[in-house]
């Protein structure tokens, strides 16, 4: 009876050796191949969590510095946050930061370099747009009204449809074109839903234009 389970185990052993001179190479590169892809995955997590880290302390130094209206620091601190973290979300939120300050301090032309580079960069569709229409706020403001209906023309998030009407019809009306202005105007008061408070801001301006909604323009 020893003597039989001794060859089977020879057997076993046997097959396992032939198994393994044809196969263990094989076996070998595959471990290592699974070994490494799993470490650069925890690597790379590492990495992202580390620029996310990295990101956010330069954010918070950027937000102190427009807190403080230090536009020197502002620029600074974006100009780094942008050149090192340029895909990390937090990085786009500064660029509204430091444009909002910068257009405040009158700065428009660091101002309108932030919102560009938001409106081409940011990884979210609502920060582009949002971008865009601060933008053109800014644009307004130097009265260069065709630049800023171009600026809102690259807006393409339907949610923002709203506030892009609003915007353009003041572009509009600023160039002296009432009667495309009112349609911009309607527009955006028709996209408003009646609860919103902005809502009544755009009726207003209708209404100022002798163009009242209820004078009718369809709710």
């Amino acid at each position: 009876m020893s003597q039989q389970l001794d060859l089977q185990e020879q057997e076993q052993l046997d097959a396992l050796k032939a198994f393994w001179k044809q196969y263990g190479n094989w076996l070998t590169w595959a471990l290592i191949l699974v070994l490494g892809a799993y470490s650069a995955w925890n690597g790379w997590n590492y990495y992202q969590r580390r620029q996310a880290e990295q990101a956010s302390a330069m954010f918070d130094e950027l937000d102190r510095a427009a807190q403080a209206s230090d536009t020197d620091k502002v620029n600074r601190v974006f100009a780094d946050l942008r050149d090192r973290y340029p895909k990390a979300p937090i990085t786009a939120q500064g660029g509204l930061t430091a444009g909002k300050m910068l257009a405040e301090k009158g700065q428009s032309e660091q101002a309108k370099q932030s919102y560009a580079w938001v409106a081409d960069s940011a990884t979210d569709d609502d920060v582009r747009a949002l971008a865009r229409l601060r933008w053109s706020g800014v644009l307004l403001d130097e009265k260069k009204f065709d630049e800023a209906l171009k600026v809102l023309e690259g807006v393409k998030n339907s949610s923002m449809d709203a506030l892009v009407a609003d915007r353009r019809g003041d572009a509009l009306l600023l160039s002296g074109k009432k009667n495309e202005a009112v349609a911009a105007f309607r527009s955006a008061w028709q996209a408003l839903p009646e609860t919103v408070d902005y809502r009544k801001l755009v009726e207003a301006k209708l209404t100022a234009l002798g163009a009242a909604p209820d004078a009718g323009v369809p709710k």
